[in-house]
């Protein structure tokens, strides 16, 4: 009977599981893609054109970090593209390539006004025509940073897993001969699938010979899952997630778990200020009415929600200080009235009993 394939587990059924860990370059791919689906999370859109799905316009700007909005046969769509042209004052690109076999759409967009024209099919400029959404202001993305990220984790992954079947070796192996060699080796694989094996030869017995490893392996092993953690905390951390890797081997404080919060939110806000803006030029230019709108969502929604109920505390504990700094002065002050009425009324006596 031949096996159901379930299509959504085609991936799994043609590729081997250990790759996703050997595989370097599989192994950091897959890491993008997970860091990926965490960070599209990041923003919720409002009244968003029914053409232009959220997922793909956030793909868009986190991996190419800039994306054009346009009107094709009457309907919006958002289109990666590329930058060229004649660099302007600023060494800015002064044009957007676009190309989308699907529409059969073929087009460049002039970003600078002042930009030299050329003869195309279809020339457009961005704010007349079209939108430039960024992702942030030096229209970067966030491939860059995950890619970095991605890297350093395969690495060290793979090293664990090194170190991991490492571990299971209570001595290292040389032999003499092919022959033990080969015996030598057969061993050490049923030692990596985890199978016991045994040796009935004994000239194996004879050449082989047994060295005993370092004994500090596994301290080695705890330094390489302690840097897992802290790229993992630091890839979060740079997101706008507070996730503390703990390197003390200790409880952290609460002074400890907060004391990166300042760094937590300004890449995120720098990115939800770029599409503000750039969505509230797209709602003009289109006359989309209600306009798109874009906030915060998910964790980071909670974090900002968070850091205002924090901020409104500092600053109503400062305003119940002033008060009660200014209370305080006031009483300062009427008690000082009242002992100068004391001592003005007490002078008022000795000079009347002196007269008499």
């Amino acid at each position: 009977m031949a096996s159901f394939e379930v299509p959504f587990d085609r991936l799994m059924t043609h590729s081997k599981i250990m790759d996703y860990v050997i595989d370097k370059r599989l192994s950091a791919k897959s890491y993008i893609k997970y860091m990926t689906m965490r960070v599209l999370k990041m923003f919720k859109y409002e009244n968003l054109p029914e053409t232009i799905p959220q997922e793909m316009l956030e793909y868009y700007l986190i991996m190419n970090g800039t994306c054009y909005i346009t009107r094709v046969n009457s309907k919006l769509y958002a289109f990666v593209g590329g930058f060229g042209g004649e660099p302007d004052v600023y060494y800015r690109p002064t044009r957007y390539t676009i190309a989308n076999p699907a529409l059969r759409y073929t087009a460049y967009s002039q970003i600078d006004d002042d930009a030299s024209t050329t003869m195309n099919d279809q020339q457009f400029t961005i704010g007349a025509d079209g939108v430039l959404v960024r992702n942030d202001p030096m229209w970067m993305g966030l491939a860059p940073m995950m890619a970095r990220y991605a890297t350093l984790m395969s690495e060290n992954i793979l090293t664990i897993r090194t170190a991991t079947v490492m571990l299971r070796a209570i001595a290292m192996i040389s032999a003499p001969d092919d022959k033990a060699r080969i015996s030598a080796g057969k061993f050490i694989d049923n030692l990596e699938k985890g199978k016991l094996s045994v040796v009935g030869e004994s000239p194996f017995f004879d050449g082989v010979k047994m060295q005993s490893p370092p004994s500090n392996n596994g301290s080695y092993l705890t330094q390489f899952i302690e840097l897992q953690q802290y790229l993992k905390g630091s890839f979060y951390n740079e997101i706008g997630l507070n996730a503390n890797f703990n390197m003390k081997r200790e409880a952290l404080n609460q002074g400890e778990t907060t004391l990166n919060e300042d760094s937590l939110l300004p890449l995120c806000e720098q990115m939800l200020q770029c599409r503000q803006e750039d969505m509230k030029r797209v709602s003009d230019l289109f006359s989309i009415e209600p306009p798109i709108t874009v906030s915060f969502d998910s964790a980071w929604a909670q974090n900002v929600r968070e850091n205002d109920l924090q901020l409104q505390k500092m600053e109503s504990e400062i305003v119940n200080s002033q008060l009660q700094d200014a209370a305080e002065t006031t009483d300062t002050s009427e008690e000082g009235s009242d002992e100068d009425a004391t001592v003005s009324s007490e002078s008022d006596s000795e000079e009347e009993v002196s007269s008499d």
